[in-house]
């Protein structure tokens, strides 16, 4: 179960990956009804400031002892240099090697690698990072192109928001779909995308500033299984099939076809995570219309197939 989280900081950190593991796992949701978890940021020398390139400085509370007990270790990422701390690496083995969790962000992988953590295993980290990776610990299986892999009590992301991805996966997977789904509302953030997906894909921000086209959007997500085509949509806000798509295009980045479909994903999704609804069912409910239609958008938008991605992300029970 996960309750402990320890994050070690050592100078030149990144703030934002190491934001996002506060972000994650060091708020406290009580208001939310999830229980708090013990958040430890610690250092090899506590009460000493930290350095990064922001030029702002961190004092961690907590020494590494603090990492002995936890039941996941989160790495945020560094300067990538040539020797790491010696405390900082024993400290990664010890808690591998009693099985805790090992979590790293971005070039944190390197940290991890560094501990000799990384060999047989299947890693990622940022793609700028990827070759330097490969040729640093060779025994590692370094995919350059997900977001984050999942390798057991082992994951580690690539760069910046993937690191949301992985911390939430790694929620959703020690504490279910609930925990993980409040979390990422909370943050106002998608619940996950898959660890299989490209870094490089493109995912527009889909906030719509247009009081009309958010009215419709809105009636359009609670009406998804029904049939919905350009035309017919222009016509509700009385404009031609050309004006509308270019005036959605312009508001949410794709078009409305491709909106659409994701918001369908988004929802099946959830579905699968928390019903007991076949994948016929869920492709009628979610405006697929056939089982077969379903399985193609959903492997192409997510990256996986539904009956593997329930497999994966079916709810399990919430700590006391």
């Amino acid at each position: 179960m996960l309750h402990s989280v320890a994050v070690p900081l050592i100078d030149d950190f990144a703030m934002f990956e190491f934001g996002v593991v506060c972000e994650v796992f060091g708020l406290d949701r009580s208001y939310a009804g999830l229980a708090p978890f013990d958040f430890r940021v610690c250092a090899i020398e506590p009460g000493t400031p930290l350095a990064n390139p922001t030029g702002a400085s961190i004092i961690a509370p907590f020494g590494l002892e603090a990492m002995e007990d936890a039941d996941l270790i989160a790495v945020p990422a560094a300067r990538i240099r040539d020797e790491y701390p010696e405390e900082l690496l024993e400290a990664l083995r010890r808690a591998d090697a009693r099985g805790a969790l090992l979590l790293s962000v971005c070039s944190g992988a390197f940290v991890l690698g560094a501990a000799g953590l990384l060999d047989g295993r299947d890693v990622t980290t940022h793609w700028r990072y990827a070759d330097a990776l490969a040729r640093r610990f060779p025994q590692a299986r370094v995919n350059p192109d997900v977001l984050f892999v999942d390798d057991g009590n082992l994951i580690t992301s690539a760069g910046t928001s993937a690191g949301i991805d992985a911390s939430l996966h790694l929620v959703r997977r020690e504490l279910g779909s609930d925990f993980a789904n409040t979390i990422a509302r909370n943050m106002v953030v998608p619940p996950q995308r898959d660890g299989g997906q490209r870094q490089y894909i493109e995912r527009p921000v889909s906030d719509c500033t247009d009081d009309m086209l958010s009215e419709l959007l809105d009636d359009l997500s609670e009406h998804l299984d029904e049939a919905h085509t350009v035309s017919g949509l222009a016509s509700r806000v009385h404009m031609s099939t050309r004006s509308f798509s270019r005036r959605f295009v312009a508001e949410t980045g794709i078009s409305p076809m491709q909106w659409l479909t994701r918001q369908r994903i988004l929802h099946a999704r959830l579905l699968l995570e928390t019903t007991d609804l076949t994948i016929d069912e869920i492709a009628v409910r979610c405006g697929f219309g056939s089982a077969t239609l379903f399985r193609h958008h959903f492997d192409q938008e997510v990256g996986v197939a539904p009956t593997r991605y329930r497999r994966s992300f079916t709810r399990s029970p919430q700590p006391a």
